[in-house]
């Protein structure tokens, strides 16, 4: 099965323990999206295919807590994430893709 192509990927983290908003961690097009997809696959983290978002994201600079207009899409995305947690019964990511 080929891999679909990557023109921008962004990454955010959040710890809810220590931070007010999740912030992005990392951004790039062309070979840095895939290679930050790449590493997200080998630490088993998982993967929001979402155009419309990572456009949004993609202008944040590294670092950057997400906008509040941004809140409502990406507690979504957390709340995947977390419920991929729980279910695999392991820390962040336990793999997996989410496609809104």
């Amino acid at each position: 099965m080929p891999k679909p192509k990557r023109d921008q990927a962004v990454a955010v983290r959040y710890d809810n323990k220590v931070m007010r908003a999740p912030e992005v961690v990392a951004k790039g097009e062309g070979f840095i999206a895939r290679k930050i997809v790449e590493r997200a696959v080998e630490a088993d983290v998982p993967i929001v295919e979402d155009a419309a978002l990572v456009s949004a994201l993609i202008s944040l600079e590294l670092g950057e807590e997400i906008p509040a207009e941004l809140y409502e899409v990406v507690a979504k995305v957390l709340a995947w994430v977390y419920r991929l947690d729980k279910e695999a019964g392991s820390g962040p990511g336990a793999g997996g893709r989410f496609r809104p």
